[in-house]
């Protein structure tokens, strides 16, 4: 009985290890791999991610050098990252998955980068039973330059039919030591095996940042002593230089993920990134042989004073910048205050300036001089130069570092200097504060793109680097449309149309009317209306003055059938939800609107000559979670006319996963409810 229980014991916990292993091969390929499917965890999906497996390691760098100082230690070292990924196509929508992009990050203003090499990709199908392998040629690798520090080897699988599988393995070389190379379990299709490992030297001290809230398969940690090889060593006490042996214990852990759902991405999401499962690393000490351990992880003080020392960004601001002086005189000319030479300073770089790229913090080039005679720069360029010019007149002004929406949230806590991609100014009069960005040319004085709004940024300065908030909930989007329609003369219904937008969607026609024209800017306003609509005599009002509202007039003209006996008018002629913007029957992440919206629509109708009222939908009056926000509809008659008035007003941008039913539930009856005509019946 006992030899029974031993041998049921042996075959149980085969059966769990073998769960724990990866369940393919790589580089080899059969006919029964084609038939895996995502059906257990998404029907719908379009690919499915059969296998990833990432492993980091360290190893001394080719040189062996080794220098005393702490960050010799990093000079000495390199990071090695291994990926391997199997993926299946569903169908052609999945095509989308056969372009890989692997990011490559390099040192500004110098020759230090990662390095890919030993990129291998190939497609397999399935022909008549043979599995059919077609590899990548390396001349279909390219290299894209994203920004100063961010480079993207791309390239796209070869020979992709429907069913097929590709597999492709890469290896990276890294001098960088701050940051590791992070692993995201999930992404954009279902993932049946994802694996991480990282074997780390006890001589480096991370500190792990872990997101999402799916559960771990496997977290492992196994301890051996590996022996990387011989390295320079000098001896502070004898002053010479030793050839010693770098010994370390290494830790190998090891995180797997199985059956990871894909995260989707839904209407009023800042980035996915956010809410993705995945792991971070951020260096926190370093052990060197022979030393004490030595904190590598910056403070937000000591980050502030790198960068107000670096030629690449701060360096300037702290300079006299005489060679301001004759410019700065005429440029504030006739300022009667600080606010007013502010704006005044704010609006020569916003309208003389060019800017090149919207990416970034660092300088483009280590000259603030040389930017402002190049007339053109990237984000960092103008807005560190536009701080630098109100530095210059005794105005306060800070740089402040920030990420955008798009590139997703950073850490309150670590100053991860990598996370940041966008650079503003700060300004303080008075009691008051403004922030600027003078590389959008259609934006106003204390104004910012909507795709600053991401929390808060961090304040660069000597003092104290305080949070800057930039929340989306401290913005309204107030826009009104005003609709006058009559009877014609000539029969039928004309009238005309006023719109007033918010600032973003403001700054946004201007860009679109600037790069269009107004005649293909007329065009997109008719397709928001039936086609036997005519619109005409359009007007916009300070399209090239971003410092005032703008405003916006056209004629609306509809033709009448008046031997019907029925007309339908929906009095929403334009800013209407015809579909539920919020489709999802669930939603596990938040809604991130870019601002709270304040909509208002108003509409007077003269009832069509020859008819007469039959049906006048209900005005009614709709609430979000009784404070936070509500919808009205507003509709009353006389003998003569029909007034109307619509708003949607939301207090606040920021939505938790508990509020998505209730925020649904509340767009669906908007979009009903605005859906409903009026009817008219012909007189008899």
């Amino acid at each position: 009985m006992r030899w029974l229980l031993v041998g049921c014991c042996i075959v149980l916990c085969g059966s769990v290890q073998a769960q724990d292993v990866m369940p393919v091969k790589f580089g080899t390929v059969t006919p029964a791999d084609f038939a895996v499917t995502a059906a257990r965890l998404d029907s719908s999906a379009d690919a499915v991610v059969v296998a990833d497996f990432g492993n980091t390691s360290f190893a001394l760098a080719e040189d062996h050098s080794y220098n005393p100082s702490i960050w010799g230690l990093q000079r000495g070292w390199i990071v090695v990252f291994h990926h391997s990924k199997r993926i299946r196509i569903l169908n052609r929508k999945g095509f989308a998955a056969a372009t890989i992009y692997i990011p490559l990050l390099a040192a500004h203003g110098t020759n230090k980068m990662d390095e890919v090499k030993e990129i291998k990709a190939t497609t397999y199908n399935l022909e008549n039973g043979r599995v059919i392998a077609t590899e990548l040629d390396s001349k279909s690798i390219f290299r894209e330059k994203v920004s100063e520090g961010l480079l993207l080897e791309k390239f796209t699988f070869p020979g992709i039919k429907e069913g097929a599988i590709l597999e492709y393995s890469y290896t990276e070389r890294s001098p960088f030591f701050f940051s590791l190379q992070p692993w995201a379990f999930q992404g954009g299709y279902p993932c049946l095996w994802s694996e991480y490992q990282l074997e780390m030297p006890a001589y480096f001290n991370y500190v792990t940042l872990s997101q999402g809230s799916l559960p771990f398969k496997v977290h492992t940690e196994n301890f051996r002593l590996v022996n990387f090889g011989d390295y320079n060593y000098y001896n502070t006490v004898t002053r010479h230089v030793d050839v010693l042996s770098a010994q370390a214990n290494v830790v190998t852990h090891r995180w797997v993920m199985s059956d990871v759902p894909a995260l989707r991405e839904e209407p009023y999401t800042t980035s996915l990134n956010n809410y993705i499962a995945k792991i971070e690393f951020q260096l926190a000490s370093i052990q060197a042989p022979g030393y004490t351990s030595v904190n590598a992880l910056e403070t937000w003080n000591s980050l502030s004073e790198m960068l107000l020392k670096n030629q690449y960004f701060g360096e300037d601001l702290g300079q006299n910048n005489s060679w301001l002086k004759e410019d700065m005189n005429t440029i504030t000319a006739g300022a009667g205050n600080d606010l007013s030479k502010a704006q005044k300073v704010y609006a020569y770089v916003r309208d003389h300036f060019a800017c090149s790229s919207r990416n970034g913090v660092m300088l483009s080039n280590a000259s603030l001089k040389t930017i402002y005679a190049n007339r053109s720069g990237n984000n960092a360029d103008l807005n560190l130069l536009l701080t630098a010019m109100l530095t210059h007149e005794q105005i306060a002004a800070d740089p402040v570092i920030l990420s955008t929406r798009p590139n997703g949230f950073t850490n309150k806590i670590y100053p991860q200097l990598g996370r940041f991609n966008y650079v503003i100014c700060k300004v303080t009069i008075g009691p008051s504060v403004y922030y600027l960005d003078a590389s959008d040319p259609n934006i106003g004085f204390g104004q910012l793109p909507v795709q600053c709004y991401n929390g808060y940024g961090r304040v660069v300065n000597k003092e104290f680097p305080r949070l800057a908030v930039l929340s989306a909930d401290s913005i309204t989007e107030k826009a009104s449309t005003m609709v006058i329609i009559g009877n014609g003369e000539k029969g039928g219904l004309e009238g005309g149309v006023q719109l007033f937008p918010g600032m973003a969607e403001a700054a946004e026609i201007r860009k679109t009317v600037k790069a269009e024209g107004e005649q293909e800017y007329l065009k997109k306003l008719r397709t928001s209306y039936p086609a036997e609509a005519v619109i005409s005599g359009l007007e916009i009002d300070s399209l090239q003055l971003p410092d005032e509202p703008l405003g916006i007039a056209y004629n609306w003209q509809l033709a009448l059938d008046s031997t019907v006996d029925r007309l339908y008018f929906t009095p929403m002629l334009t800013d209407r939800y015809r579909d539920n913007p919020f489709k999802a029957a669930e939603r596990s992440y938040p809604v991130e609107m870019p601002h709270a919206i304040d909509q208002n629509y108003i509409l007077t109708l003269d009832i069509p000559n020859g008819y007469s009222i039959e049906e006048l939908p209900k005005s009614e009056k709709v609430l979000l979670n009784t404070d936070q926000g509500y919808y009205e509809y507003i509709l009353s008659a006389d003998e003569q006319s029909i007034h109307f008035r619509s708003r949607i007003r939301l207090m606040k941008a920021n939505y938790k996963p508990e509020d998505y039913t209730t925020l649904r539930n509340f767009f669906a009856e908007i979009v009903k409810k605005q859906s409903e005509p009026i009817v008219f019946k012909k007189k008899k």
